[in-house]
């Protein structure tokens, strides 16, 4: 008798997947809202979570909320200075991200 050929995905090496990290990173700038809010820190800017409620016509609560996606995402990075916090773009983490996604796209691709 036969043996069933065992399918193609049972025969393909294991292949390492993004890393959590970047996997965050893609979740942040999933969402238009998001990738609005990052345009405001071109060029280095640095905004209060009030400022980026105002400059992108959304309440404070949704602000704060998707900024910390966006620093969960290491989009963006924080600093508290009295009760104000600071938001401005990660650098460092869009970087480490991006060279995450490109080793993995030369990986599948």
């Amino acid at each position: 008798m036969d043996q069933p050929t065992p399918p193609t995905h049972a025969r393909t090496p294991a292949v390492a997947g993004l890393g959590p990290d970047t996997q965050e990173f893609l979740k942040a700038l999933g969402s238009p809202t998001r990738q609005r809010i990052m345009m405001l820190f071109a060029q280095g800017a640095e905004l209060s979570v009030g400022q980026v409620a105002e400059r992108t016509s959304i309440s404070q609560a949704t602000a704060s909320q998707q900024l910390t996606l966006l620093r969960r995402g290491r989009v963006v990075t924080s600093r508290r200075e009295g009760k104000t916090v600071y938001y401005r773009a990660d650098r460092d983490g869009a970087l480490a991200a991006l060279a995450d996604l490109q080793s993995y796209l030369k990986t599948c691709c």
